[in-house]
């Protein structure tokens, strides 16, 4: 139980650790490319803003693109090599400076008016022309294409698509994304780490209280079978001397009373103590054999059993603590059921064995459910019952499901209530 509750707690946090850092990164990621999107969009726009055509190199007739002859653009520089296409607006701004523009003029016509491949020349005239005339083939006139951000815009006698390179910035992000990725890893780890340290420090105290409980019941339980064997001896002697009385007779009632719960609480402690021998058994077999007992008791109260047993179900478990599991449900349906029959079924299922217990019940409410197998819980009915139920078969049946790693629950429907056994099945 602590050790699932443990586990439970680590994975609330990790869980938790890891949606927040899930949703910290991607806040990030995505508000730093919005904001870059946003920049490179605004300096775009001013670079379209103050673009002119007549500032451009008129491209003469007959020219293909790529060619650049020594009579246009800029005069060459000392090293002997062709000055750039064009001239570029704000070129001596720190902003437009750190970012490449491209553009292409075209005519109405569609001729191509004037180039500008950038200072750097990082894309040449021939894939210009590609992206743009890709760009006007869309119709759109803004927006993205590869790590181009675009503008087209009409103007008096010719077109205007203007481009901003935004490689550099792409890289950046990418490469700030996976340094945020491999430190929120690494805190992640270091965090999980923690929370291991802090879970095993929370339910620590827990599981001692858990096994004080435990020891108190069964130490108790212990020392109260001598008081009850010498209650019982000295009613029997008083019995000898003054002969049959009423209030010995209710002396022994409540002794007997007395010495079944204590039996309970020590079968109880036992189931729950989880270190029980265990050994390979017929489970089919050992719960036909408990069913045939609870036939006469059945026949007794004008009821009957009906049970659908699959042959050949093997689990490694205790012996005693099995029967005891499925004469408590029996016991608990046949006690407390308001119709005549009660059904159990026993088949082998993928993951375990599966056994069910149903049967006729007054309306339970999922509160009343819930608290079923909660030691002395016992529904308003059960309490005006008089008997040797005290609201522990319920809990003892759970603690041998437990011991045997299986699961157990109730549901009702229609009328009717269903214990539910899970036990796992022994692998060959």
């Amino acid at each position: 139980m602590f050790s699932k509750t443990r586990r439970n707690i680590v994975f609330t946090v990790v869980f938790s650790l890891v949606a927040l850092m899930i949703v910290t990164l991607g806040t990030i990621y995505v508000s730093n490319r919005i904001t870059l999107q946003r920049e490179n969009e605004e300096m775009l726009k001013t670079y379209v803003d103050r673009y002119s055509l007549e500032d451009q190199p008129a491209v003469q007739n007959g020219e293909k693109p790529g060619e650049k002859p020594d009579d246009q653009g800029k005069p060459d520089d000392p090293g002997g090599k062709p000055g750039p296409r064009g001239n570029e607006p704000g070129k001596n701004e720190p902003q437009f400076q750190l970012s490449t523009f491209y553009s292409v003029a075209y005519s109405n016509s569609g001729d191509v008016l004037a180039i500008n491949n950038g200072n750097n020349a990082l894309q040449s005239e021939e894939s210009l022309l590609e992206i743009t005339s890709s760009i006007l083939k869309s119709g759109q006139t803004k927006g993205r294409s590869g790590n181009m951000t675009y503008i087209v815009e009409q103007r008096d006698g010719y077109t205007l698509v203007a481009m901003i390179d935004g490689t550099i910035n792409d890289n950046n992000q990418s490469v700030l994304f996976k340094q945020m990725l491999i430190i929120g890893s690494i805190a992640l780890v270091v965090l999980i780490v923690i929370s291991v340290f802090l879970a095993n420090r929370i339910v620590k105290p827990l599981e001692e209280n858990d096994k004080r409980q435990k020891r108190f019941v069964s130490d108790a339980g212990h020392e109260l079978k001598t008081p009850i064997a010498v209650i019982s001896a000295n009613s029997e002697l008083l019995r000898r001397e003054v002969g049959d009385r009423e209030w010995l007779d209710n002396i022994d009632y409540e002794n007997e009373r007395m010495s079944d719960l204590v039996k309970q609480l020590l079968a109880l402690s036992k189931a729950e103590n989880g270190d029980i021998p265990k050994e390979n058994l017929d489970f089919s077999k050992l719960t036909d054999g408990e069913v045939l007992p609870f036939e006469t008791l059945a026949f007794e109260k004008g009821k009957r059993i009906v049970s659908d047993i699959e042959r050949g179900i093997t689990v490694k478990g205790n012996q005693n603590q099995l029967r005891q599991l499925v004469s408590i449900l029996l016991d608990n349906a046949l006690s407390h059921g308001t119709g005549d029959t009660v059904e159990l079924t026993m088949k082998r299922e993928k993951h375990g064995t599966l056994l069910t217990v149903t049967n006729s019940a007054a309306e339970m409410s999922t509160e009343q459910l819930s608290h079923l197998f909660e030691r002395f819980y016992r529904t308003d009915e059960a309490r005006n019952e008089s008997g040797s139920h005290y609201g522990l078969g319920l809990s003892i049946a759970k603690a041998v499901v437990d011991a045997h790693g299986g699961t157990i629950h109730a549901a009702y429907k229609e009328g009717k209530v269903t214990f539910t056994v899970i036990i796992p099945v022994t692998r060959n």
